[in-house]
């Protein structure tokens, strides 16, 4: 008997090749029928012999739904709390923009200096679950069943895991974070009062041009290599083990059957959804405001537009539109063909400054920075007994809570387009590509800009963060160029994030329906950049890290409490296979 999560129809379309243009755009919207039922969840059955959970609960029976004109179709109480607590932020941020400045800042500091061992540890854990998984017999389990073939070709695939999981951080940080580095490691360790004051990582290496090289960009390759991919993993597969293997819904809630039982769809799992809503907007929010920043910047360098608070709120009003207008398109015309988009034209970036830059030292840099990072890997991954606070609180806290805040979006998704795949395939492809592109592309920016540096040019330390990147590439050839791609690259990244953010968040508020009304997905697509404005008035670039971290925090809890739920799906999994 066909399981009643499903439909005959759902099956129908699981036929034919990966990139077959039919095939990808029902994997993207989530029509894998052609007139599914309104009852019915439109995610495919599995293919081949799982283990199904049996569960009474039926997708959407705790819904609200509207008539039209006004057709929405929302799971209370998670739509209701999470979309009233941040309309109440968005308000309250934007009347007191001055008096919350204090209070963002005093938050930041506190998490990141008192629970930096925390955030440090679990980076650990979810390292060491993904290389364990891709090293053991259950790697050989396929998402979707043992009979299911990938719903998208290897290209398309990873432009979409490139583009959803770094996008915006690259452009941002790809120069200005090796350069800060070098420049602290180089200027050694300053000690006031018997506390260090630097920000060097580590020890530093003070006078010692190549060891400080070296010790910046692995300290840049550490916040952007194994640990964020293992944290999207870990997210992605759990939830895609639970949807696509067990049939239950898309949700946050659903990988915690094995520890919660049928509560999951009581209180508890109430909670830990609200949760990966709050964590995805803000964490979004955060990208969307460096972004605005960077783009100003840009602008800014290029066209002398004032680089204004007004600005940046006129450029995030209209981008959002475009990212409106995109949802309204369609997923599979919007995400997946500007996800291309932007690999092609991020491609060229990559390829201009290796090739008019200096080529040989990028290509021997490549190689002597990964070196460079296995070696500091462990140290740098250490959470006690060190006293480089400034580093380890400011720079790696704040990106791991910036990660794992991210990892409700970013794991969905990836989840949505990585059906078909093996466990092994699945975390080779998102924890090692993506992480050795990173590698290549913060050598080539960031090795480029410390190279300059040493060579006289002040301009790139001299320079704001968002400005960095627009200083490397003025002593390049084709300098009005190759701004005009990086801007375009920052909004078209501000876009597809959007875009597929508000997917994502609509999916969980609409309790795992993933072809609920558009209307929902323009609503929260709307907030995304109205808590962005909401922050950058309230207190810039710190006021987005605190939010960031805030909700990283708690939703790192629920992220660790998904590994064991993980594992004991895929042990049960495996018992099936066997």
């Amino acid at each position: 008997m066909p399981d009643k999560r499903t439909s005959d129809g759902a099956r129908r379309n699981l036929k034919g090749q990966p990139g077959d243009r039919l095939r990808e755009r029902d994997a993207l919207s989530g029509r894998f029928a052609d007139k599914p039922a309104p009852d019915v969840e439109a995610l495919p059955a599995p293919e081949g012999p799982t283990e199904l959970i049996d569960t009474n609960y039926q997708i959407g029976q705790n819904n609200i739904e509207g008539v039209k004109p006004f057709r929405f179709d929302i799971h209370n109480p998670v739509f209701m709390i999470s979309a009233l607590a941040i309309v109440a932020f968005t308000v309250l941020t934007l009347l007191f923009p001055t008096q919350l400045e204090p209070f963002f800042n005093g938050m930041r500091n506190f998490l990141t200096s008192k629970l930096d061992w925390f955030f440090l540890i679990s980076g650990i854990i979810f390292v060491l679950l993904c290389i364990g998984l891709i090293l053991s017999p259950l790697g050989s389990i396929r998402l979707g069943g043992p009979e299911a073939t990938p719903d998208f070709s290897l290209t398309g695939w990873f432009a979409m895991l490139f583009a959803a999981g770094m996008g915006i951080g690259l452009m941002f940080y790809g120069v200005s974070e090796p350069i800060s580095h070098f420049e602290t490691a180089f200027g050694g360790t300053v000690v006031e009062g018997g506390v260090r004051t630097d920000w060097a990582p580590l020890g530093g290496a003070e006078g010692d041009e190549l060891g400080a090289r070296r010790l910046g960009m692995a300290a840049t390759i550490f916040h952007w290599g194994l640990h964020p991919w293992a944290i999207y993993a870990v997210v992605a597969l759990a939830l895609a083990l639970f949807a696509y293997n067990k049939g239950l819904p898309l949700t946050m809630r659903s990988v915690f059957y094995p520890l919660l039982g049928e509560r999951v769809w009581g209180w508890p799992g109430h909670v830990i959804d609200v949760l990966a809503v709050f964590a995805t907007i803000f964490g979004l929010a955060t990208s969307l405001g460096f972004g605005a920043e960077q783009a100003t910047a840009g602008l800014n360098f290029l066209f002398g537009i004032p680089n204004s608070n007004l600005t940046k709120i006129v450029l995030i009003v209209l981008i959002t539109i475009v990212a409106g207008a995109s949802v309204v398109l369609g997923v599979e015309k919007g995400v997946k063909r500007l996800s291309e988009i932007n690999m092609v034209l991020a491609i060229i970036l990559l390829f201009f400054v290796m090739a008019v830059g200096p080529t040989m030292d990028i290509l021997r840099g490549f190689f002597g920075n990964l070196g460079a990072y296995a070696r500091e890997l462990l140290p740098l991954s250490n959470p006690f007994g060190r006293d480089d606070d400034n580093f380890r609180q400011g720079w790696t806290a704040f990106y791991w809570a910036w990660w794992i805040s991210w990892s409700p979006f970013v794991g969905m998704f990836i989840a949505r387009v990585s059906r078909g795949r093996t466990v092994r395939q699945f975390l080779i492809a998102v924890l090692i590509v993506p992480s050795l592109i990173s590698v290549l592309w913060m050598t080539a920016l960031g090795g480029t800009a410390i190279g300059m540096t040493l060579g006289g040019f002040a301009g790139i330390t001299d320079a704001a963060l968002e400005l960095k990147l627009f200083q490397m590439l003025s002593q390049l050839p084709l300098t009005a160029i190759t701004s005009f791609v990086g801007i375009i690259l920052v909004v078209v990244f501000f876009i597809t994030s959007s875009d597929s953010g508000s997917l994502v968040i609509d999916t969980i508020a609409a309790g795992g329906k993933v072809n609920s009304p558009v209307a929902q997905r323009i609503f929260w697509c709307s907030f995304e950049g109205l808590v962005a404005i909401a922050l950058l008035l309230g207190g810039g670039l710190t006021a987005l890290q605190a939010m960031a971290v805030s909700t990283g925090f708690p939703f790192t809890l629920v992220l660790l409490g998904a590994c064991w739920a993980l594992v004991r799906g895929l042990l049960a999994e495996r018992r099936e296979l066997g």
